[in-house]
């Protein structure tokens, strides 16, 4: 006969925050009265062009890194406030509260610099992390491809090493932020002999690069994603694209990059993601 095993006593979960929660929250809001600019739905039929539009919301990031409310998670070494997941939420929650803008520079906030900090150079990090947290420079992703969306197994564009040179030829799709963007975050296939899962490299791209080229897709809302390629050459050359830390040695380099950048990445983020 068998005997029933007692049931292990999970305690309720306590959802009220600390002292310390609180006191974030209470200077949070009040940070926000003082300095949210508005209502954001309302604010953004205001603009006459897009370029207004953008100004506005890199001053606002700007704003919120001056005040110490920018790149929450990352380490307090590299600029970040190092805080908690609860203090994350609270952050969004007061956002939301105040009705505040989005943060314009998410892809850099969320996936680029949490690479870079895990993976990157010193210089790397020197270079590119202070300008991601001031959205002095935007980033964009570069992922999903024509044929290969979530099923990155499929990744066709390619990146040769010769000399000093990445040479990359590919197009990406549904690549959010690429019509204002300084830098892409793009993965390539380094490594045509691996395991389809491997031989995948994550490269800091200057979205100014000779041969870079980018067209609009406009969703039905009328916001943009982008479609990233290379010119009528099928290819694009720049002697300063790098990896995320030193050139591959191994073929899982992307794999533990991109792992890395979804784990940082708050489940609560702002903004538009790649599709």
């Amino acid at each position: 006969m068998r005997h029933a095993l007692p049931l292990a006593y999970n305690p309720p979960v306590d959802f009220k925050l600390s002292p310390h929660e609180e006191a974030f929250r209470e200077r949070l809001r009040h940070w926000l009265q003082a300095n949210a600019p508005g209502d954001w739905a309302k604010l953004r039929s205001r603009f006459a062009t897009l370029t207004e539009q953008i100004d506005f919301l890199k001053e606002w990031q700007r704003r919120l890194y001056e005040g110490g409310y920018i790149g929450l998670h990352w380490p307090e070494e590299y600029g970040g406030r190092g805080a908690t997941l609860m203090e994350q939420a609270i952050f969004f929650e007061e956002m939301v509260r105040a009705r505040a803008p989005e943060l314009i520079n998410v892809i850099g906030l969320d996936m680029a610099g949490p690479a870079i900090i895990h993976h990157g150079t010193e210089a790397q990090k020197k270079r590119f992390l202070p300008k991601i947290l001031s959205a002095g420079e935007i980033w964009c992703q570069g992922f999903s491809e024509p044929n290969a969306g979530s099923d990155l197994a499929n990744l066709q564009t390619r990146a040769v090493l010769e000399n000093s040179d990445f040479v990359v030829s590919g197009q990406k799709v549904w690549t959010s932020y690429a019509h204002i963007a300084r830098w892409c975050i793009l993965l390539a296939r380094t490594d045509p002999a691996a395991p389809r899962h491997k031989g995948l490299t994550y490269l800091l791209v200057d979205m100014r690069s000779p041969g870079m080229t980018v067209k609009p897709l406009r969703q039905i809302i009328g916001e943009f994603l982008g479609s990233v390629g290379s010119d009528g050459s099928g290819q694009s050359r720049r002697r300063d694209w790098q990896t995320c830390g030193r050139p591959p040695a191994r073929s899982d380099s992307a794999d533990r990059a991109l792992a890395t950048a979804h784990r940082c990445k708050p489940s609560a983020s702002s903004g538009r993601n790649e599709r």
